[in-house]
């Protein structure tokens, strides 16, 4: 090992990294290496927008590597990882931190006794590469083969057993490797973990994604949309509450056997789910993905096993209510990890105190039904005045964040105003 590249991920969804001789490992573990507040309102393109307490060019952060995380970067000879911490330069926690933001969650939950188990699938395109810029023609997959087909497999099958063995040495267990719906796309799910290390693992697997892909001559495309009016690349993640040792999200005697605190806390979710996309679903190209009968979650509903609903209940196994949980499907890898699980904690947890319960369940297409559930958000500024209007988001998140996010949300709704659908799509693709 030579260098660590020391991570952390902005309110725009960027991975921004600092790397450290790994002969200085051990001091950066201890006081930290310098990091810019103002990377928490930059925007996607890299241009900076500014909130009432975040940004401009003065001050600075100590991003401190949790060695506890490190792993290694196999397919970067020499490299290895790990995620960051943000703190001021007085040691205090940063305010504006998201991976401390999903921390104080997870402390929130078990301080009423319920431990969360997350887990998130990545979603990605392969495609040939090209000159970077709006204007350029849409993205070409590397090969043809048919959606979940071995004709896709079959002539990436180098590239994905790299995938594979980079994912095993970095100690990442994955569940499934498989081609997806749209051209070129792929899903790999990694077994689940509580909340701060299930966001780990979503920057870890990307990462090692991208430098196998690299390697191959190809680029990785994570963004939201890749071809506009086509499936694009959705980032799910499914959760489960456990209270000593019993999954509440299955073997119970609620609805489709849900303990009561389940229910709540999914009820909670699904109730602030139009906020909740300013959170997972960030992008104006994430509405380009987000759209009625994709299997994309389009509209505020729930239902068993129903893959066009924003929450699906995934009850598992006959016999096996240890595997259940929920899967939220609205949210994409334009997000950043800690305030997906975070704020989801949030949301749910604000559903316990509330002793929520959930409407009657959807089934089949809610956009075959007159009668069907609501529409989620349709554009990033509709999903920023429900998050704006969101006190318990506002609550969970602190001032300083909160504010970052709608600052950025609104920066980069202004900067694609006016833009085509792929225009938006080439400009995001690649810089997740």
């Amino acid at each position: 090992m030579v260098g660590v590249a020391v991570t952390c991920v902005d309110t725009a969804g960027i991975t921004r990294v600092k790397g450290v001789p790994a002969r200085r490992l051990a001091e950066a573990a201890h006081a930290g290496v310098g990091l810019s507040p103002v990377f928490d309102v930059a925007l996607v393109d890299d241009s900076f927008t500014s909130s009432a307490r975040i940004g401009g060019p003065e001050g600075d952060l100590r991003m401190v590597p949790d060695l506890d995380a490190l792993a290694l970067l196999s397919p970067l000879p020499g490299w290895a990882w790990a995620p960051g911490d943000r703190f001021e330069q007085s040691g205090e926690p940063y305010a504006a931190c998201h991976r401390g933001f999903t921390r104080r969650m997870v402390e929130r939950a078990r301080a009423r006794g319920v431990d969360l188990v997350m887990g998130f699938e990545t979603e990605w395109a392969v495609t040939r590469s090209a000159s970077w810029g709006h204007e350029e023609a849409p993205p070409q997959a590397p090969f043809e083969g048919s959606a979940y087909g071995m004709t896709r497999l079959a002539p990436m099958s180098d590239y994905l057993r790299e995938i594979l063995t980079a994912l095993d040495h970095a100690g990442v267990e994955v569940l499934q490797i498989h081609p997806e719906y749209a051209p070129g796309q792929f899903e790999v799910s990694v077994t689940p973990a509580d909340p701060v290390r299930a966001a780990d693992l979503v920057v870890l697997v990307q990462e090692i994604v991208r430098a196998v892909t690299v390697r191959h001559g190809w680029e990785a495309n994570f963004g939201p949309s890749v071809l506009a009016g086509q499936v694009g690349n959705g980032r799910h993640v499914h959760l489960s509450l456990w209270r000593e040792g019993r999954n509440l999200c299955g073997g119970g005697s609620g609805v489709c056997g849900l303990a009561p605190e389940a229910e709540s806390f999914l009820a909670g979710v699904l109730e602030e789910l139009p906020a909740l996309l300013a959170i997972g679903a960030p992008s104006p190209a994430s509405y380009l993905r987000l759209g009625p009968s994709r299997w994309t979650g389009a509209f505020q509903c729930w239902g068993p096993e129903n893959r066009e609903a924003a929450l699906r209940l995934v009850p598992g196994p006959q016999g096996g209510p240890q595997s259940a949980n929920a899967e939220v499907k609205c949210f994409d890898a334009a997000a950043s990890p800690y305030l997906v699980a975070g704020a989801v904690i949030a949301a749910g947890l604000a559903g316990m105190d509330a002793k929520a319960t959930l409407p009657q369940a959807t089934h089949g297409d809610p956009a075959a039904r007159t009668d069907g559930p609501p529409r989620l958000p349709e554009n990033l500024p509709e999903a920023v005045t429900r998050f704006r209007k969101s006190a318990v988001l506002r609550e969970a998140l602190g001032d300083a964040l909160f504010e970052a996010v709608i600052a950025v949300r609104e920066a980069e709704s202004a900067l694609f105003d006016g833009w085509s659908p792929q225009s938006i799509a080439n400009a995001t693709r690649r810089r997740y």
